[in-house]
């Protein structure tokens, strides 16, 4: 990462298309230079179903920017929902070319290459390489080895894998706007370091986003990437679910979720009266309890929680998990979901309190937590994204290939 570098990160979502284009400043922080970003209904339960839908808004969003910005962009990273990827956990030990000098950049960029030599199912393709503890051959564990002398290290990574399928799906849509994929992250691993507080980063912790239709999972023990998946569920269900249940519109019930919203019955104040306006019943003004709407809502959070529940305990995670953190518009704003969660999950649960969550827009933070992530990768050799000026003057450096040195390569 240098001064100057422009990383274009990319959130393809249920209910629309994010794009945030941030700059690396003098300080070697991410700046947002801009955020763009267009409905799209194209995915659906994870799934893209509507390749047009997307191409139409992605290339929406990457215009808008390109027009706020005076930026042409040729490139960008985009998340993966958790259901698509395969987490390897994978470690070497690397002997040093001159141990008199001390590691060297090489030596690590090496070692990582060769930790992401592993079998790859022929249904899944590579897409990501997490260093995550590097051990000294006296057995110190250090975050960066460069310049320790030693005559070897062992790094241990996460290699991550995902389906060919939704891969060549993503790689579609993006080739139709003229646009490359400079790498593709876990909607999760990209999140963590923006939405964990400083001592959740080296805890056990489950991470939940609760989308518009889809709940993404990330589990992490300390700062290892150890599972993650995604299930077709979230804040647009429980509207349907009102609109269904009560028969009225899916406006109003968005609606009233949002002026009702709360995940527990028995945190009811005052059941108070509430005249549906867009009643289908023959009693067109129709009067319900607020406990009434209130009972769909946490109904339909306690079978959310209850899947992921099901799913963290198949997978032999959930005695090794000491908190749950909560994001996502899909639930951060129905009360007291927190508590539905622990009573659910048997954990203590949470809504993310950290300190850069504040500072961006929520339909915005998957984007930029992306961009975030980029920016702070160790030991990568580039991580820019293809940028020219609009009279295609270069900008930056250009990208070797379609992934550039993402791969370390």
């Amino acid at each position: 990462m240098a001064i100057g570098d422009i990383i274009v990160g990319v959130d393809i979502g249920t209910s629309k298309v994010c794009t945030v284009v941030g700059e690396v400043n003098n300080f070697g922080q991410i700046e947002i230079v801009c955020s763009t970003s267009y409905k799209c209904s194209g995915l659906k339960k994870g799934k893209i179903i509507n390749e047009d839908e997307i191409v139409l808004s992605l290339a929406k969003t990457i215009k808008d920017a390109e027009d706020e910005t005076n930026l042409k962009i040729n490139s960008a990273y985009v998340t993966i929902p958790g259901k698509y990827v395969t987490i390897v956990q994978n470690s070497i030990t690397k002997e040093v070319k001159d141990k008199y000098s001390g590691i060297s950049i090489r030596d690590v960029q090496s070692a990582i290459m060769q930790v992401k030599d592993i079998e790859i199912p022929d249904d899944e393709s590579l897409i990501d390489i997490v260093p995550d503890k590097i051990t000294l051959e006296n057995g110190t564990v250090v975050t960066d080895p460069v310049g320790n002398l030693s005559s070897s290290f062992t790094i241990s990574a996460q290699v991550i894998l995902a389906q060919k399928d939704y891969v060549r799906q993503l790689s579609s849509i993006f080739k139709r706007i003229d646009l490359d994929i400079d790498g593709i992250v876990p909607i999760s691993l990209a999140e963590r370091n923006l939405v964990l507080d400083t001592n959740e980063l080296h805890d056990n912790i489950m991470l939940l986003d609760i989308g518009a239709g889809n709940t993404d999972i990330g589990v992490f023990e300390g700062s290892s990437f150890v599972y993650t998946n995604s299930i077709p569920l979230g804040g647009e269900n429980i509207t349907k679910d009102i609109a269904l249940v009560l028969n009225i519109e899916e406006e109003e019930a968005d609606k009233l979720k949002r002026q009702y919203g709360l995940a527990l019955k028995s945190f009811i104040d005052n059941d108070n009266d509430i005249i549906l306006n867009t009643c289908k019943d023959t009693n067109k003004n129709k009067i319900i309890k607020s406990s009434e709407l209130i009972e769909i809502i946490e109904a339909r959070i306690e079978e959310i929680f209850s899947i992921i529940n099901k799913d963290i305990t198949n997978q032999g995670l959930k005695h090794k998990i000491n908190n749950v953190i909560l994001t996502g518009q899909g639930i951060v704003n129905i009360n007291k979901s927190d508590v539905a969660g622990k009573i659910n999950l048997n954990i203590p649960v949470k809504i993310s309190t950290g300190r850069a969550v504040s500072t961006v827009k929520p339909i915005y933070r998957t984007s930029y937590a992306l961009v975030r992530y980029i920016a702070a990768r160790p030991f990568a050799k580039t991580v820019s994204s293809s940028i020219d000026t609009q009279n295609n003057e270069s900008f930056i450096r250009t990208v070797i290939e379609k992934v550039k040195d993402f791969f370390y390569s």
